[in-house]
């Protein structure tokens, strides 16, 4: 028995939006060809896809593997149709590029007008987020991380090395007074990155350590769970955090202070699947970021 392709997509969309109604909007159908369709791919299959709630749908271990299967083919499909769609001469088509909030929103984004002057072809979607998206599930197509991928199947090429310091606003320093030595911190408002989010990089919160006391535990005045989020707790002149030097001088209003005081460095990497290896897109993003990391070093 030969599975109906566009069963199939419909059944994918209703998988991945958990109703009927929600579905029939991404695929501009009404809700009753959608049920109808799922209801024959049941029949021809002779087994239910979907337990169905009031509250909603639900799997069954039969749809999670039809599923699972469909969710492969339709990024493998995807996939093809971009790499295709590329022409010969003109890197074209969609970008999806995925890194933390902070790398994302301060050094990036501003960054992404001069790459579009160059390739006004390439259609870039820009997700920050703090954890990390799956390429092999075409969730992204590119990534830039500030650590080395685990996953085998992606290609991986550093680019830069990122050092982190303490900073606080002049106001802040005015006001609490300068830091001679590590020890000193344990008198400051310190701002941490949060424990409810998954740290973007190791060690995210050496501050809490750095010269502190035997015994003496230091508290932070504020967590937050990104970055960019303790940059402004910063420059509100709150207190001080271990920011990325890339984020501090971006923002050219902040004081280093303890300067010869360095936190973990963070290795950046530029990330791919092996799948789109022969991706113009990709090769002229990479080149280009390769290029603005050479002429403002992220630091």
């Amino acid at each position: 028995m030969a599975m109906d392709w566009d069963k199939l997509r419909v059944f994918h969309a209703v998988a991945e939006a958990g109703s009927f109604t929600h579905a029939g909007e991404a695929l501009n159908l009404s809700q009753s060809a959608v049920s109808r369709q799922i209801s024959a791919l049941e029949e021809s299959l002779s087994v239910p896809l979907f337990h169905r709630h009031a509250r909603g749908l639900i799997l069954t271990e039969q749809g999670e593997l039809l599923f699972r299967t469909a969710r492969e083919v339709f990024a493998k499909l995807a996939m093809s149709e971009s790499l295709i769609s590329e022409s010969k001469d003109r890197p074209k088509g969609p970008l999806k590029i995925t890194t933390n909030v902070s790398f994302g929103s301060i050094w990036l984004a501003p960054r992404i007008s001069e790459f579009l002057d160059l390739y006004p072809e390439i259609q870039v979607s820009l997700l920050v987020d703090d954890s990390e998206l799956d390429l092999s599930m075409r969730e992204a197509d590119v990534a830039i991380r500030m650590s080395a991928p685990r996953q085998p199947d992606l290609i991986q090429r550093h680019l830069a090395t990122v050092q982190v310091h303490i900073y606080g606003s002049p106001e802040y320093l005015k006001k609490h007074g300068t830091l001679q030595r590590p020890e000193d911190l344990d008198e400051h408002r310190l701002i941490v990155y949060g424990d409810d989010g998954r740290p973007p990089v190791p060690g995210v919160n050496w501050i809490l350590e750095a010269g502190a006391k035997p015994g003496h535990d230091r508290r932070p005045i504020l967590s937050v769970n990104n970055t960019y989020g303790m940059l402004r707790a910063v420059r509100s002149g709150l207190g001080l955090a271990s920011l990325p030097d890339f984020v501090a001088t971006e923002q050219g209003d902040l004081t280093r202070v303890l300067p010869e005081l360095a936190g973990p460095p963070n290795e950046a990497y530029f990330v791919y699947p092996e799948e789109l290896r022969s991706s113009k897109r990709i090769s002229v993003f990479r080149d280009f970021l390769l290029r603005k990391v050479a002429e403002g070093r992220l630091s």
